[in-house]
């Protein structure tokens, strides 16, 4: 059964995600978090739903507000605000997305929650559940597992894509740019991956001192705030992805440097960032560790 769910964030930002649920009923969910210039509605998210339900856990993917590419940020009461999509989206307000989407699923009776993100969806989770955990947030226990697809080092692949030298000439136009009171314009169109305002650009490579935790190629950083999470945890990355290292070269570090005891992570074969024409065996794997007694 799929359900359209409307629901309101502490900062009265309004929002919208699809809920899959089981033909039996219980109170375990999966609460998907999309990644940068993605949505609700992506073929591996219906696929991981159909598979999941199948084992009676509900699965809930929304749009948070850096869904597609530009889009306005609805706030109660009707007014826009051109802060949304992945051009102008503060990542550091995923927190209350998140947050919000955990408080809606247990108030419809939700009590096993498990975060799943990909890509940047899993910047979100971690920086979201570290600070909740700061805040020693009411229902965290709620909280039964983090699943991590596809976990992106946004610094360093961007100075491995652009270069060193072009990448600290594209920070310095954009601190150029905001000394003028420019930051809602956009960037120049080699400068990234898609369209990205000044104020996005900031936020990943100049302020970006709470979400750059994914140092990959820092063999001496201590992984704080994945160490952070003592909850199970799940990792995977499709064999293409977007990881400048050797994967398992990354894998053996990793395994070393988290000490989370639940930690299962590995990679899937033969398959890219998106997991595609893989969507199955990611499901396969998920379940088998959500369900794990």
């Amino acid at each position: 059964m799929l359900k359209k769910i409307y629901f309101e964030l502490e900062d009265s930002v309004e929002l919208v995600g699809l809920l899959h649920t089981p033909q039996n009923y219980t109170d375990e969910i999966v609460i998907s978090i999309h990644g940068m210039q993605s949505n609700c509605f992506k073929k591996r998210e219906d696929i991981l739903a159909k598979e999941i339900n199948k084992k009676d856990i509900a699965y809930f993917a929304f749009n948070n507000r850096g869904a597609e590419l530009m889009s306005y940020t609805k706030k109660t009461g009707g007014t826009k605000i051109l802060n949304g999509g992945s051009v102008y989206e503060d990542i550091l307000e995923s927190y209350y997305d998140i947050k919000g989407a955990i408080n809606k699923m247990i108030e419809l009776g939700y009590s096993k929650i498990h975060l799943q993100g990909h890509s940047l969806g899993c910047t979100k989770i971690i920086y979201t559940y570290n600070r909740l955990k700061q805040e020693n947030y009411i229902n965290l226990d709620n909280i039964k597992s983090i699943i991590l697809l596809s976990l992106v080092d946004l610094i360093d692949l961007q100075k491995y894509d652009l270069g060193i030298d072009k990448y600290n000439k594209m920070l310095k136009l954009a601190i150029q740019k905001e000394s003028k009171d420019e930051i809602m314009d956009l960037m120049p169109f080699d400068s990234f991956e898609h369209p990205i305002s000044v104020k996005t650009y900031l936020r990943y490579y100049r302020d970006n001192k709470k979400i750059d935790f994914a140092k990959f190629w820092d063999k001496n950083y201590d992984f704080k705030e994945l160490n952070n999470i003592e909850i199970p945890l799940f990792m995977r990355w499709g064999e293409k992805d977007l990881i400048i290292q050797n994967l398992n070269e990354l894998i053996t570090f990793l395994n070393i440097k988290i000490k989370n005891k639940n930690l299962n992570i590995g990679y899937i074969k033969d398959t890219d960032h998106g997991y595609t024409n893989k969507e199955k065996v990611l499901a396969f794997e998920e379940i088998k560790f959500i369900t794990q007694k």
